[in-house]
C-alpha cells in the first residue's frame, strides 16, 4: 500500500516506519496538525525519515495514498481525521487509544458495519507472548476464566495497554465494569455475562511498570510480561494485510475491537459515580463525556516542551 501519516506527537510514527516498509509498503506522505510539535518540525521528520510529500491537513492527503494511519495524542480528533479516506474508500489504522468518548465509538462502530476497513488500538492485543499461549490447543492449556493485567503511568493513554492486553485473553463482549478503588493504583473488575472476571489495573506510580497479565484457566495459571521491543511488529502485522486487501478476516471482529476503550470509559464513569456497576449497554446510548484527548495533548506537549521557569 501507499500509507499516509497524520500527526507525529509521539514516538510511534518513526519506530513504525521501518516496521511498514519492511512487510512491503511505502510510506509517501504525512501531515501534521502541530498539537504537540512546534512549526517545522513535520518537514524535518519527512526528510530524516524519507517521506516524500508533506500535506497541510489530512483532507488533502487522500487521493495520494490507500491507507492512512492514525498517531495523534488527540484521540478526539481521530474521527473527524477518519471520515474523508473512509468515505473515499480508503483504509485506516487508528493508533491508541481509538477513542475517548462513546458516540465516536459508536461511529467506528457504524463505518465498519457498513464496509470500511478500519483497524488499530493497543499492540498489547496481540502481543506475541499471549498470542502463543492462545495457539496452543485448549484442551493443553484450558479456557481463562479469571484474568489480571496492568501497566503503569497512566489510566487511559497508556492505561488502555492493560485493558487490550484483557481483551486478547479474554473472548466476547463484557456484560458490565466497576471501579474497585485505588491503592496506589485503579482497580478496575470487568465481568462477562458467563462468570469470567478480569481485573485490570492502571494508573501512576513510582518507577516503571511493565505489561504483564495473569491468566487462569480450569488447567492452571499461566503469567506474562510483553516484550516491548516487538509489539509494534505484532500489531502491524496482524492490521496491515487486512488493511491492504489481502483478506477479508479482519485481525479483530469489531464486535470486540473497540471493548477496551469501552471498558475504560465504563471504569471512569464507575469511580466518578462511587464505583457503581456499570452495564456496557449504557455506553450504546450515552453521551458520557469520558476522556478529554485535547486536554491530554495539552500535558503531553507541556511534557515534551517544558516553558522556561
Amino acid at each position: 500500500m501507499k500509507i499516509g501519516i497524520i500527526d507525529l506527537d509521539t514516538s510511534h510514527p518513526q519506530n513504525w516506519i521501518p516496521i511498514e516498509r519492511e512487510l512491503g509498503h511505502d510510506v509517501v506522505a504525512l501531515c501534521d496538525a502541530g498539537a504537540v510539535h512546534p512549526v517545522g518540525y513535520a518537514l524535518d521528520f519527512a526528510e530524516q525519515h524519507d517521506v516524500p510529500r508533506v500535506f497541510p491537513n489530512p483532507q488533502s492527503m487522500v487521493a495520494d495514498v490507500d491507507c492512512v494511519i492514525l498517531h495523534g495524542c488527540d484521540w478526539d480528533a481521530h474521527v473527524a481525521n477518519a471520515k474523508p479516506f473512509v468515505e473515499a474508500g480508503k483504509s485506516v489504522l487508528i493508533d491508541k487509544p481509538v477513542a475517548g468518548n462513546p458516540e465516536d465509538l459508536r461511529t467506528l462502530r457504524r463505518w465498519v458495519d457498513a464496509g470500511a476497513r478500519i483497524a488499530g488500538g493497543s499492540s498489547l492485543r496481540y502481543c506475541r507472548e499471549t498470542t502463543a499461549f492462545l495457539d496452543t490447543p485448549a484442551s493443553e492449556r484450558g479456557t481463562p476464566h479469571t484474568v489480571i493485567a496492568g501497566c503503569g503511568v497512566d489510566e487511559f493513554n497508556y492505561g488502555i495497554h492493560a485493558y487490550a492486553h484483557l481483551a486478547g485473553l479474554m473472548e466476547g463482549r463484557a456484560a458490565r465494569v466497576r471501579h474497585l478503588g485505588g491503592h496506589p493504583q485503579r482497580r478496575v473488575q470487568v465481568e462477562w455475562s458467563d462468570g469470567r472476571t478480569g481485573l485490570v489495573i492502571v494508573g501512576s506510580v513510582d518507577g516503571w511498570v511493565p505489561f504483564y497479565a495473569t491468566a487462569v484457566t480450569e488447567k492452571g495459571a499461566a503469567q506474562f510480561v510483553a516484550d516491548p521491543g516487538v509489539l509494534y511488529r505484532a500489531l502491524l502485522e496482524r492490521c496491515l494485510p487486512y488493511l491492504a486487501g489481502n483478506t477479508d478476516e479482519p485481525p479483530t471482529p469489531v464486535e470486540t475491537w473497540l471493548e477496551p476503550e469501552r471498558w475504560a470509559i465504563a471504569a471512569r464513569t464507575s469511580w466518578l459515580q462511587g464505583d457503581r456497576w456499570v452495564d456496557l449497554t449504557e455506553l450504546d446510548y450515552s453521551d458520557e463525556a469520558g476522556y478529554d484527548g485535547a486536554a491530554f495533548a495539552r500535558q503531553y506537549r507541556a511534557m515534551r516542551y517544558p516553558t522556561p521557569s
